[in-house]
């Protein structure tokens, strides 16, 4: 009999790769070394291939693509399911096998080359920016300790920063002097670091017609636009616009029971700096809406009559991501029209 499906439990150096013939009972579990994968799919049959999507799973799946296999990734929350009982490598690869033939399972895209390249630019920024306030917070915390107190704003601290390194001097101990000293060239340097990485991601964004489509739609500018192509490629893999906007962790959690239907909070569930983006977008809409009321969106006007502002900024994301959707998937520049209907 021919083997038709093999689940690989992906690891740093030792995978395991579960097989199944076309009846379903198990040809092999085996564990196989990092230099013996290319060497063993090569001369095996073609068959399904299931991964599950995480850390170099898009890599192996074009891998094993390019040897004729039909790869299809997984995510690692739905395969969970399948686990039958304890926790092995030889279990999880059994897991995935079972899970890849399932009709109801949803895939995910294998990304190219080049769009894990423009992804990995934005993954660098946000961490960046996530040292950049922790950097924040701790010199905050230290010049209180010394009585200085800092009005709120990052700019704030900018200024402050820049004196630093001009040679102004503060009215405390030379150690505390030193070490605030060296916390704001740090400071300096993350802030231009992640402004070289903006404006790398500016200039891949003229190069990509998508992104160009994206920026049609008020409140999402080249980075979040960039953000999104780079992580949905042309956002196929998701059947609707709120398939998508649930991916993102956008639409609130289902809670019904009984016939009686109840939403909750957001999910919360999907790519955290992409639902970041999305949603500080459209805050900066709402702060524009409550200053010009007359150049705003009737339906966020709306809103803004009946919903906290937060609340409202991430139901505008909600929508602004289904538009995104759309957006990508018919190839036509967003219009304004369509959001008053």
């Amino acid at each position: 009999m021919q083997i038709t499906t093999i689940g690989i439990d992906l690891a740093k150096t030792v995978f395991q790769v579960h097989g199944v013939y076309e009846d379903g009972s198990v040809a092999f579990n085996k564990p196989l070394r990092r230099a013996q994968m290319l060497p063993f799919f090569a001369r095996h049959d073609r068959c399904l291939v299931g991964i599950e999507a995480c850390g170099s799973s898009h890599h192996w799946a074009r891998e094993l693509t390019k040897l004729g296999h039909e790869v299809k990734l997984m995510p690692a929350n739905y395969v969970k399911a399948y686990v039958k009982r304890g926790k092995s490598d030889a279990v999880d690869a059994a897991a995935i096998c079972e899970a890849v033939t399932r009709p109801s399972m949803r895939f995910v895209a294998i990304k190219p080359e080049e769009q894990q390249a423009a992804l990995s630019l934005h993954r660098v920024r946000q961490t960046l920016i996530r040292q950049r306030t922790q950097l924040v917070n701790m010199t905050r915390g230290l010049l209180a300790e010394f009585g200085i107190i800092l009005p709120a704003g990052i700019n704030h601290l900018r200024e402050f920063a820049f004196g630093m390194q001009a040679g102004e001097l503060l009215d405390i101990p030379e150690i505390g002097e030193d070490v605030i000293a060296l916390l704001c060239d740090q400071l300096i340097e993350l802030d231009q670091r992640i402004m070289t990485l903006d404006r790398t991601i500016n200039e891949q964004s003229k190069q990509d017609e998508r992104v160009e489509l994206l920026q049609s739609i008020p409140g999402i500018g080249p980075v979040t636009a960039s953000a999104i192509v780079s992580t949905i490629g042309s956002g196929r893999q998701f059947r609707c616009a709120r398939d998508f906007a649930a991916w993102v962790g956008l639409t609130p959690l289902n809670k019904s029971s009984g016939g009686k239907e109840t939403l909750g909070r957001i999910s919360r569930m999907g790519d955290q700096y992409l639902r970041s983006l999305l949603v500080n977008g459209m805050a900066s809409r709402v702060r524009s809406a409550k200053i010009k009321p007359d150049k705003a969106d009737p339906w966020l006007l709306s809103l803004l009559e009946r919903k906290p502002t937060k609340l409202a900024a991430v139901a505008m994301a909600n929508k602004t991501a289904r538009i995104a959707w759309a957006v990508l998937t018919n190839g036509e520049p967003y219009r304004e029209a369509h959001a008053t209907r």
